[in-house]
């Protein structure tokens, strides 16, 4: 069986796990976006000392790889990129729209399509769009949201909007066709892609992956990427 730790700070909650293969062995979440960093590496250490492995045992480390908070990215995927380098093993990246739509497919009844949101402040999400078999479609960008968005798909069929970005678009829109899920979901939803990943050997570039922030974060005239 492989010992994989999940990572996921890339939104408000943070959660972490450890899991055999894709069965959790522990989960732990904090709610204070503000506090994922100094909660991190904490709660993982008492994650492995509450199911009496040791680091040396893990053998892959999933992290979500955005798009989300610009901070709760880094803090995530350096601390994974840290495992990984000093243990030498294999890093898995995964899409924070990918977890969501994942998480909450079983809410999509017959809808053809599911379309997670991320929250990016005022009418704008971050969004991608998926089929029920979780295949992208469409894939991750910055949208502005108003009355006429995905009129279009929503005339051909049902669409479960899910994540709470979808709050905003469930205010402006009135199809039938339109269904929407507010439920949240947590790292457990991330170990089960991730072993997916490890089973096929689906492993990201330890040295060149970034997070995937969509947009670029400027602050004055300094540009962060």
């Amino acid at each position: 069986m492989s010992l994989i730790l999940n990572i996921d700070t890339a939104l408000e909650t943070a959660s972490v796990c450890l899991a055999n293969d894709d069965d959790v062995l522990q989960l732990s979440v904090n709610e204070n976006q503000k506090d994922h960093a100094a909660w991190l590496h904490t709660a993982i250490a008492e994650l492995l000392q509450k199911t009496g492995r040791t680091v040396n045992e893990l053998e892959a480390v999933a992290v979500s790889i955005g798009p989300g908070s610009y901070t709760g990215l880094r803090v995530g995927l350096a601390s994974a990129k840290g495992f990984c380098y000093a243990l030498k093993i294999p890093l898995i990246t995964i899409s924070t729209l990918k977890i969501i739509a994942f998480a909450l497919k079983d809410k999509a009844g017959d809808a053809a399509f599911i379309c997670p949101m991320i929250d990016a402040r005022r009418m704008e999400v971050y969004t991608a769009l998926y089929d029920n078999r979780l295949i992208e479609k469409k894939s991750a960008q910055a949208m502005i949201l108003d009355e006429n968005s995905f009129t279009s798909l929503l005339e051909s069929g049902k669409i479960l909007f899910c994540g709470a970005g979808s709050k905003k678009l469930s205010q402006i829109i009135d199809s039938a066709n339109a269904v929407f899920s507010f439920d949240d979901y947590n790292a457990t939803q991330l170990a089960q892609l991730s072993y997916k990943c490890f089973q096929k050997k689906e492993f990201a570039n330890l040295a060149y992956t970034e997070p995937l922030y969509i947009k670029e974060f400027y602050t004055g005239n300094l540009k962060l990427s």
